[in-house]
C-alpha cells in the first residue's frame, strides 16, 4: 500500500481491478483504495503477470503492507502449470500455481511499490494444502478456482476445503471475520469460503447464521403438522417488519466499522468543536428576487448550457461579502499564536456522497466569473458524488457553504471545518407570508446560519458579513453596485 500523502497510515480496498493470471503493465489502474480522505486509483509500476492479491476487497491496509504481488518475468507460474497439465492455465492461467504449487519456484515477487517482498505470502499458502496432498494432483486446484460459487459441493471442494471436514486445518479468515464469528457463535470449520484462495468473508459468516437455523426447527419439532414451519422462519429474516424473524435470527443490531472518510470526519469534527470556540448567527429574509434572477439566467443566453441554481448565487454572494469583509477569511495558527489572513477564496461546498460528507473546494474561486463558478461547482459536486474527489482538491478550504435546504431543513448550527474560520448554512427556501411594500404577501423566504471561530472573528465581523450576504441575497443588484 503506497504513501497517498496527506499524512495518512491506513486505506480500504474498495475493488481490484485485475484477478491473478492478469497482464498488466506499467501505470496501468490495478485497484482503487479509499483513504480518510478520497478514493484513489493504484497504478502497477511493473509490466508482468499478476502473482497474487494479498487482501480481499474491504480490507483495510496499513501503508507499507504488500498487497499485490506481480511476477514481471513470466517464467515461474508457467513451469509447474505446462508439466502437469497445459489445459490448466487456459481455463484458470493464474490462481493455479499461485494457491497450490507456490512451494517450488521461490522466485522473489516484485510488488506494488517498494516496500520489499511479502515473506508471509509464501508461507501462508502450504499452511492450507499441507494435509497431505499438496504435490499430488496441481491441476485439481485449477478446477476448484474455475467453478467457486456454481459447485461448492462438487468433487474438486473436498481438496479445497479439507480442513474443513477433517479439522486438520485451521480455516483461513481476516481476525475482523474471526471475530465476528465468534460473535455469531458460527463455527468457521462448517462455513463455504468464497474469498480468494478459499478465505472466508464475512458474507460466507453471515450466510452461514441462517441456514444453521433452519434445520434447527424440524430437529425439536419432528412432527409432520410442524413440518411445514421451518419454510417461513428463514424468510423473515429479510422482513424486518416481522418481529418474530429478529428474536429468532438473533440480528437486533448491525455494527458498522468506523472507517475511511467517515472516521476522518469524525475525528475532525471531535477536534473542530473542542479546539474552536463556535458562535453561530442566524438571519431569515426574503429571497424572492434572487429566485427570480435564477431563473431569468437560466433563459439567457450567457449560461447557456451551465447548471444554474439558488446555490450558484449564494456562493457569489459570499465571495463578495469576504471581499468587504476580508477579515473573516482567515485562519487561526496555534502553534505561531498569529491570525492568518488568506487573501484568496478556496470556497469549500459541503456534499452529502455515499461515503459520506466530504468538503472539497473551489481553488481561487473569488478570481472566477459566474459562468466559470457554475462550471466549477456542477465539476465539484459530480466528482464528490461519483466518489473520485481526490486528496488535494479537500486541502486548502478558506470558507464553506453547506446547502442543509435540499433536506428541508430550515437552518442548524454548522461545525467548522478544521483550519477554516467560519462556515455558511443555507435553509429551505420556502413560500411563506411577508410583509412587503407594507403588505402581507407570500414570499420565498429562507434562513442562514453563520458559524465562525470566536477566537479571531468578533461579534461585529460576524454580524456584518451574514448581513452583507443577506442583504445582496434580498436586492441581486448589489452584486454589481458592490463588485
Amino acid at each position: 500500500m503506497p504513501d497517498v500523502g496527506e499524512g495518512l497510515t491506513e486505506a480500504e480496498i474498495l475493488k481490484w481491478y485485475v484477478q491473478p493470471g492478469d497482464t498488466v503493465a506499467d501505470g496501468q489502474v490495478v485497484c482503487e483504495v479509499e483513504t480518510a480522505k478520497a478514493a484513489v486509483e493504484l497504478p502497477s509500476p511493473f509490466d508482468g503477470t499478476v502473482h497474487e492479491l494479498l487482501f480481499p476487497e474491504g480490507t483495510t491496509v496499513d501503508v507499507g503492507q504488500v498487497i499485490i504481488s506481480v511476477n514481471v518475468g513470466g517464467d515461474a507460474p508457467e513451469a509447474p502449470a505446462s508439466s502437469a497439465a497445459p489445459a490448466a492455465p487456459a481455463s484458470v492461467p493464474a490462481p493455479a500455481p499461485v494457491v497450490e504449487e507456490d512451494d517450488e519456484p521461490q522466485v522473489r515477487q516484485p510488488v506494488l511499490v517498494g516496500y520489499g517482498v511479502a515473506a508471509s505470502s509464501t508461507k501462508r499458502r502450504p499452511r492450507k494444502g499441507a494435509p497431505g496432498t499438496a504435490p499430488a494432483a496441481p491441476a485439481v486446484p485449477a478446477a476448484t478456482v474455475a467453478v467457486p460459487g456454481p459447485a461448492p459441493v462438487a468433487a474438486p471442494v473436498p481438496e479445497r476445503l479439507d480442513g474443513h471436514a477433517s479439522g486438520g486445518a485451521r480455516p483461513l479468515a481476516k481476525p475482523p471475520v474471526r471475530k465476528l464469528a465468534k460473535d455469531l457463535g458460527v463455527d468457521l470449520t462448517t462455513v463455504t469460503p468464497t474469498g480468494p484462495d478459499g478465505v472466508i468473508t464475512r458474507e460466507d459468516v453471515h450466510a452461514a447464521v441462517a441456514p444453521a437455523e433452519s434445520p434447527a426447527v424440524p430437529v425439536t419439532t419432528p412432527a409432520a403438522p410442524v413440518a411445514p414451519a421451518p419454510e417461513p422462519v428463514a424468510v423473515p429474516v429479510e422482513t424486518p417488519a416481522a418481529p418474530a424473524a429478529l428474536g429468532q435470527s438473533g440480528v437486533r443490531e448491525t455494527r458498522v466499522p468506523v472507517k475511511g472518510v467517515r472516521k476522518a470526519t469524525a475525528a475532525a469534527m471531535v477536534g473542530s468543536a473542542f479546539t474552536a470556540p463556535h458562535v453561530t448567527e442566524f438571519v431569515t429574509f426574503d429571497i424572492t428576487r434572487t429566485m427570480k434572477l435564477v431563473e431569468e439566467l437560466k433563459s439567457g443566453k450567457d449560461m447557456a448550457g451551465l447548471r444554474v441554481n439558488p446555490l450558484l448565487i449564494i456562493a457569489k454572494a459570499v465571495l463578495v461579502a469576504v471581499r468587504r469583509n476580508p477579515e473573516i477569511n482567515a485562519a487561526w495558527d496555534e502553534a505561531a499564536q498569529e491570525i492568518v489572513l488568506k487573501h484568496y477564496v478556496n470556497l469549500g461546498i459541503a456534499a452529502a456522497t455515499p461515503r459520506g460528507l466530504l468538503v472539497p473546494n473551489i481553488k481561487d474561486a473569488h478570481a472566477q466569473t459566474l459562468p466559470e463558478l457554475s462550471a466549477s461547482l456542477s465539476e465539484l459536486v459530480g466528482t464528490a458524488r461519483e466518489g473520485k474527489t481526490t486528496p488535494a482538491a479537500m486541502q486548502g478550504g478558506t470558507f464553506t457553504i453547506t446547502n442543509v435546504g435540499v433536506f428541508g431543513v430550515d437552518t442548524g448550527t454548522p461545525i467548522l471545518n478544521p483550519g477554516e474560520s467560519a462556515i455558511l448554512a443555507v435553509g429551505a427556501i420556502k413560500l411563506q407570508p411577508w410583509v412587503h411594500k407594507g403588505k402581507v404577501k407570500p414570499r420565498q423566504v429562507t434562513t442562514l446560519a453563520l458559524s465562525f471561530d470566536h477566537r479571531l472573528v468578533d461579534g461585529e465581523l460576524g454580524s456584518r458579513f451574514l448581513a452583507d450576504v443577506a442583504a445582496i441575497l434580498e436586492q441581486p443588484k448589489r452584486l454589481i453596485t458592490w463588485s
